[in-house]
């Protein structure tokens, strides 16, 4: 150091300070953290528990299982009738409203009969004439009969007067067709229903003139509504069942609209294709029901369930509780350490609402219907609700 300068101060390395730091601050640090005493304690049982998935479950029962069809119809009316003229006139008015329920023979149309009463007028005058010349004609016959007999008459004479009499019989006969015909048509003014049904809409107004015949056009349309029928189909693999059922004393079938809080009703399949569909592999089925609320309108879609045969003694799980892996169907089952086990099954039936399957599985054990996600084979869980009451 030279004489003029200051005198300088040796200077700590920086790196000492730096541990002193890092060990202040660790301990500010730990003087916040409220560690655990050591053994455990109620603080580790609720970590163990909040390890565990909450899960619901269900028992496995053993138990009859009834097979049905699940499948959509078509409702169809039993018969449905166009209305039409049989004669020619103008509409003079219409006995109902449309949309209206009608019984057999209740009056829909009348024609104007000023025409046809006319006709029949006539044809009754002409009958009457004819009849008076016929009385006459037999009259005569008699007479030259007599005369004939006494040698008065030749047989020339009887034999026209015969002959005279037989054309007026034909006359008369003919008369009394037409006086028939006339009183038919007189009678086709009024226009009936044929069947009990419910009217569409009017397609011809009073006013109209219409025109008899089939190339006419309705006048309206009566469908059949009580009873109805459905139609559905029901896969080929299904038709030996089918046809056992029917021929032990017949299946019946339960029909409700999809929507519909009202209880399904029952209907008799009475009709069994005579061919199975060669495009679908499918068979036509039609059961008839009651329709008295006239709840079922033809052309609407229905659902239909129809028993097939019956699992006896299966083991029955709910739908919810099986699940798909790699290798299949499978259920977990809830040991009694409260840990989960994964059993392969195969799935016999199951219609959303109760499975049918086989696998190890024993009555009374518990599978998981709800929670699956959250599990592994060997994962603890905890019952979150109670115990559904099996799959009835």
């Amino acid at each position: 150091m030279t004489a003029g300068e200051p005198e300088q101060r040796p200077r700590r390395p920086v790196r000492l300070l730096l541990p002193l730091a890092a060990g202040a601050l660790l301990a500010i640090a730990l003087s916040f953290v409220h560690l655990p005493p050591l053994g455990g304690g109620p603080e580790k049982a609720a970590v163990s528990r909040a390890a565990a998935a909450p899960v619901t479950v269900a028992a496995v029962e053993r138990r009859d299982v009834a097979v049905r069809l699940e499948t959509i119809g078509r409702v169809l009316a039993l018969s449905t009738v166009e209305i039409k003229s049989r004669v020619a006139g103008e509409i003079l008015e219409a006995g109902f409203s449309e949309g209206m329920v009608v019984e057999r023979g209740h009056l829909l149309f009348r024609i104007d009969p000023a025409p046809f009463q006319a006709a029949l007028d006539q044809a009754l005058a002409l009958l009457a004439r004819d009849r008076a010349q016929l009385e006459g004609a037999e009259a005569d016959l008699k007479r030259y009969e007599d005369l004939a007999g006494k040698g008065f008459a030749s047989v020339q004479q009887l034999d026209q007067t015969r002959a005279a009499a037989k054309a007026l019989h034909a006359t008369v006969a003919a008369d009394e067709a037409a006086v028939a015909a006339a009183r038919l048509a007189l009678g086709y003014t009024e226009i009936r229903a044929p069947i009990a049904g419910k009217t569409g809409a009017l397609l011809v107004h009073p006013g109209n003139l219409v025109n008899a015949g089939d190339s006419a056009d309705p006048l309206v349309v009566i469908t059949q509504v009580e009873p109805v029928r459905v139609a559905f189909t029901a896969p080929q693999q299904d038709l030996p069942a089918i046809q056992a059922g029917m021929a032990a004393g017949g299946l019946a079938a339960r029909i409700n609209a999809p929507g519909d809080p009202r209880p399904a009703v029952e209907g008799a399949v009475d009709f069994l294709g005579n061919q199975v569909d060669a495009a679908t592999g499918t068979i036509e089925l039609r059961a008839t029901i009651e329709n008295p609320d006239l709840r079922f309108v033809p052309g609407q879609f229905v659902e239909v369930a129809l028993p097939l045969r019956v699992l006896p003694g299966a083991l029955a799980v709910p739908p919810q509780a099986l699940n798909t892996g790699q290798s299949g169907r499978y259920v977990y089952v809830v040991l009694d350490d409260m840990t989960v086990e994964a059993r392969p099954v195969a799935v016999l039936y199951d219609d959303g609402e109760v499975a049918a399957v086989e696998g190890p599985l024993a009555p009374g054990e518990r599978v998981v219907t709800d929670g699956q996600l959250r599990l592994t084979p060997g994962a603890k869980v905890v019952i979150a609700a109670p115990e559904a009451e099996g799959t009835s």
